[in-house]
């Protein structure tokens, strides 16, 4: 098959930029200096511009850099392709539950998963949900029509069979239409033989973990997130197990889908770090833990928790970790791309550390062969081979 452009400009990326899992390489910031074990090839960075788009950004690059994993070419997917369609199933959920359901810019991994198995896939370059002159997204005006629109619907208390009309001329006016078929390296393809016969990836592959007391462990329950608004359900897993997961997935070229807080004090994408320094790091006036590397507090399953119930760990941010790498003291760290364009941070990207993993994690999302055999066997997945052997 003939590769298209962004395929080659693409292949060429990953020479430079996504090293294949055991390479070793070094980044520099101030004063830390980080080793990598694992590099996850993936897509360059790209800017989800004035949106709460970032759950559609970092679960499309996942899904690319699945692609490659599986032996596939690196290709552009559309996000917006993702985001329109989310649009509509948010519509037909926000009237059934007459307006009393979440309605918003903000969605979760799984929403992209369900999307992309149901109704397929669309390159960027077919469908970049850029209309006119518009070169960054920016949806605030549109999701205010939207749900101006289904407001209107439901204050009039009777909702006409043909409401979708009106509904998605907005969606095209903000988007641009979708098409229904398309031609993509020499060939004429529809969302779901594309997704199909060039992607390549079964949505059901993908589970989403997460790590709370309020819920039995080993089971699934529907994690109480605004985000949530289809009600899904996560499993429920530990602390060191959630780690571990994530850390052994990497380390075997399995990039993960990262939904977390990015409202803490650690947290800076201008430095390109997540951390948590210690109580007395932060007292003290001697101590720039951006800097250097410095000491950062110790989380318990306990923590997150009161975190969690006090709204101090909230549902901020979804992202794409596709690394793992220490600094010169030996503290573990993840590599993570962000959406936020390749001016913030470390062009596009942030080193986490594990104990801000650890206290500020809503959820991951991985492929169910990362997850070990007597885990899959805890919470009811099929069991693979384990990976730790």
């Amino acid at each position: 098959m003939r590769r298209s452009l962004f395929g080659v400009l693409a292949s060429i990326y990953i020479l430079l930029s996504g090293v294949p899992s055991g390479f070793t390489q070094t980044i520099q910031k101030n004063d830390y200096v980080f080793t990598f074990s694992a590099k996850i090839s993936c897509g360059p960075v790209e800017d989800q511009g004035s949106t709460g788009t970032c759950w559609s950004f970092s679960t499309a690059s996942f899904l690319e850099s699945e692609m490659v994993r599986t032996g596939k070419q690196l290709i552009d997917l559309s996000e917006m392709f993702y985001v329109r369609l989310n649009y509509l199933e948010k519509a037909d959920l926000y009237l059934r539950y007459q307006g009393k359901n979440n309605f918003g810019e903000g969605s979760l991994s799984h929403d992209i998963l369900r999307l992309y198995q149901k109704y397929g896939a669309i390159p960027e370059s077919v469908y970049s949900g850029l209309v006119g002159n518009t070169s960054r997204h920016s949806h605030g005006r549109m999701e205010g029509l939207l749900k101006k629109y289904l407001d209107n619907l439901i204050s009039g208390r009777e909702i006409p069979a043909n409401w979708r009309d009106g509904y998605i001329q907005i969606l095209d006016e903000h988007l641009g239409p979708l098409p229904a078929t398309f031609i993509y390296e020499g060939r004429t393809w529809d969302p779901k033989t594309f997704a199909k016969e060039f992607v390549g990836l079964n949505a059901s592959d993908y589970v989403s973990l997460t790590s709370f007391s309020h819920h039995p462990l080993y089971e699934s329950f529907v994690l109480e997130i605004p985000d949530n608004y289809v009600h899904a359900s996560f499993f429920n897993v530990r602390l060191a197990d959630l780690t571990e997961i994530t850390s052994n997935a990497l380390e075997k070229g399995y990039s993960v889908v990262w939904d977390c807080d990015v409202s803490e004090k650690g947290f800076s994408a201008r430095q390109g770090l997540a951390i948590v320094p210690s109580e007395e790091v932060l007292a003290s006036r001697d101590q720039n833990p951006f800097e250097l590397p410095t000491e950062e507090m110790e989380i318990t399953p306990e923590l997150r928790q009161l975190e969690f119930d006090s709204y101090g760990l909230t549902d901020d941010h979804l992202m794409h970790l596709v690394g793992v790498a220490k600094d010169q003291k030996g503290n573990d760290y993840y590599y993570v791309k962000n959406s936020w364009g390749e001016a913030v941070g470390l062009d596009g990207y942030l080193f986490a550390s594990k104990s801000y993993f650890e206290l500020n994690t809503i959820s991951i999302t991985v492929h169910k062969d990362v997850i070990p055999e007597t885990l899959s066997r805890k919470i009811g997945l099929p069991t693979n081979e384990s990976l730790n052997d």
